[in-house]
């Protein structure tokens, strides 16, 4: 147990980030033997996402620094030198804040640049979510952020398994689960009936219909593809013509012209079976997530959160190429008739058992504990180094 009340950072960096972040943020806040502190940056800032640090607040967080980091552009030398801003940005932040532990979660390069300007500044990191595997850069910016870190929370026990091959020490690393399915299992799929007159623009969406579910993400390995790949899902979509909620991509390389696609179809076609959003907080994603009659795409949430309630859901394309998943996920290259196949297949199986392969819904209390008795220390050895 602490002695003196420990100050933890929790850097949220985008609108899933934060879905996933949350519940701990929440457990953190119920121990009297922690203090939260929150720094909302990149993406969680931007009008353009839904400026997510305003479903922060409405949750109840204070949100005690702010860390502008995103170069526009959405290509790979924008990305690079948002790196480079957010380790000053974020520098300056742990200054004033003065943190025990900066905590993050994923692989973005955003929390990579929070893990740099942690690490030579001597405040041991906690990671969630370390050791897994995907495509694009994120892999890379997962693996960078595991090698900066002191303590471990991966979500499945491959992933403990392969932190721990990374040379980390054994007693550092803790299967802990996915956070999100704290809380995911125990909610409705009840939504206002109004949800998406309010929000979003496109074709009328009722939320107590039947509905599709769409995030597509730029595979950053394969910059200058995207609106090819986009274009097969979209065309797709339209020959299936099923109502369908389409959640706008992130801010990588690429985004931008997943997003002129979108709009030269919503401008050329009457796409009466489109509705498109910014975000939505996390518990209406989810909601949105579970009740849906497929997920389709390439977001990490459509692989881990929909393992906790049986979505069917088609994968396309790279992106997350090799991330462990449900036997509720088909993944499939990103052509036309590929897609419509998955999911007319997906429709006709319906709904798959819930799995525990992302932990079984107590990942935050775990967290918490590890948090509370960690002992600090700064400078990192490979595991191995004694063997010799």
């Amino acid at each position: 147990m602490v002695e003196t009340v420990r100050r933890i950072c929790a850097v949220l960096v985008d609108r899933a980030n934060y879905g996933r972040m949350h519940p701990v943020m929440r457990a953190i806040n119920a121990d009297a033997d922690l203090e939260l502190l929150t720094v909302c940056a990149g993406t969680m800032l931007l009008e353009r996402f839904g400026q997510a640090e305003k479903i922060v607040s409405a949750d109840g967080f204070k949100i005690d620094g702010r860390v502008f980091l995103e170069v526009e552009g959405s290509i790979p030398a924008t990305m690079a030198k948002s790196i480079g801003l957010g380790v000053i940005e974020f520098s300056t932040e742990f200054q004033r804040l003065q943190p025990d532990i900066v905590l993050l979660i994923g692989d973005r390069y955003e929390a990579l640049a929070a893990a740099i300007a942690a690490a030579y500044m001597n405040i041991p990191i906690a990671h969630i979510q370390g050791g897994e595997v995907s495509g694009s850069i994120d892999e890379s910016a997962r693996h960078a952020i595991t090698k900066f870190a002191h303590l471990h929370f991966p979500s499945t026990e491959r992933s403990a398994q392969f932190i721990r091959r990374m040379g980390e020490r054994t007693d550092s690393v803790f299967n802990v689960g996915c956070p999100s399915g704290d809380y995911i299992r125990s909610l409705d799929t009840e939504l206002p009936a109004n949800l998406f007159t309010k929000i979003g623009v496109g074709g009328a969406l009722k939320s107590d219909n039947p509905f599709f579910l769409v995030i597509y993400h730029p595979v950053t390995t394969h910059f200058g593809n995207e609106r090819q790949q986009v274009q097969q899902l979209i065309e797709g979509l339209a020959e299936l013509a099923h109502p369908t909620l389409w959640i706008w991509p992130n801010i990588d390389a690429g985004a931008d012209d997943i997003s002129k696609a979108l709009r030269t179809h919503r401008e050329h076609y009457k796409a009466e079976w489109l509705h498109l959003v910014k975000n939505l907080e996390p518990i209406t994603f989810q909601k949105c997530l579970k009740k849906a009659t497929c997920a389709i795409g390439n977001s990490s949430s459509f692989i881990r959160d929909s393992t906790f309630s049986g979505t069917p859901v088609v994968l396309v394309g790279e992106r997350q190429a090799g991330r462990e998943h449900g036997e509720n996920l088909t993944a499939v290259r990103p052509e036309k008739q590929l897609i419509i196949d998955a999911i007319k297949a997906q429709i006709a199986h319906g709904r798959y058992p819930v799995s525990n392969l992302y932990g079984e819904g107590n990942a935050s209390v775990r967290i918490v504990e590890k948090i509370k008795n960690f002992e600090p220390y700064q400078q990192k050895m490979l595991q191995y180094v004694s063997d010799y």
